[in-house]
Parts: C-alpha cells; sequence; structure tokens
C-alpha cells in the first residue's frame, strides 16, 4: 500500500485510535480483524496481522462449523464452482 497522503487521527481516553475508511481500505483492514503494532523510534507502524497456518485452519473450522459445512460439503461445492468457472472461461467443458 503506497502511502498517497498523510492522515490525522485522535487517540481515546481508552488507547483506541480509528483508522481513517480509506486505510482501512486499502489494507484490507475489515472489522474486527487484527493487527499487528511495532514501535519505531517515536512512530509506529500498523499493519495487517497475517494468519499462521494453525490459525488459518481453526478459523475454516469455525466457518464451517458456524454453516453447518462439513469437509465433504465443501469439496463438493469447489467441484460446482470449478466447473462453473470452467464454462464461463471455455465453454461447456466435454466429457
Amino acid at each position: 500500500m503506497a502511502c498517497d497522503k498523510p492522515f490525522r487521527a485522535h487517540i481515546r481516553d481508552r488507547g483506541q485510535l480509528t483508522i481513517p475508511k480509506e486505510v482501512r481500505d486499502k489494507g484490507a483492514l475489515q472489522d474486527g480483524a487484527a493487527v499487528t503494532i511495532i514501535p519505531v523510534g517515536d512512530a509506529i507502524l500498523v499493519g495487517p496481522n497475517k494468519l499462521g497456518l494453525e490459525e488459518a485452519r481453526r478459523e475454516m473450522r469455525r466457518i464451517m462449523r458456524e454453516a453447518g459445512l462439513t469437509p465433504k460439503d465443501l469439496l463438493e461445492g469447489l467441484e460446482g464452482e470449478k466447473a462453473k468457472l470452467f464454462e464461463e472461461s471455455y465453454g461447456e467443458e466435454d466429457v
């Protein structure tokens, strides 16, 4: 994300900082997203906290459980999506 211009913000009494929408959009920061804060001299860097592999697996299991999906359901859905994408890109699949 290139810095187009500086932004001003205020830190609230509990240490909360509102990141301007334009910056959140450029950094793909959604509501509830975890961020990494790195002190650098008298400045700070704030960036998206990338999920580790195990954390990503846990998050996928949680999402699937909440949606009532099994791994088999997910794979079947992917096969259907793959077929639709193939047809959109190349026309009807020859079988």
